[in-house]
């Protein structure tokens, strides 16, 4: 059985739509995988653009290539 899809983008979103950028710039940090970024970036993309979400677009790129990079140790 097919697991739901993480609630983490829509959350997420609700923080940058309400103003609270450096909440969510918390939380992008913190982000549980890859497709949770993704799915936020493909949110972000249908917001009308202003600076800020253009900077916030920047970083959620920044993350998610972090995110995606081969580790190069693991913790024990």
């Amino acid at each position: 059985m097919a697991r739901p899809k993480s609630e983490w983008p829509s959350k997420v979103l609700a923080l940058i739509q309400s103003g609270n950028h450096a909440a969510a710039v918390a939380q992008i940090k913190v982000a549980p995988t890859v497709g949770d970024i993704t799915r936020l970036q493909t949110q972000l993309a249908k917001l009308p653009p202003s600076p800020a979400l253009k900077q916030l677009q920047n970083f959620v790129e920044e993350e998610r290539a972090l995110l995606a990079a081969p580790r190069l140790h693991r913790a024990p």
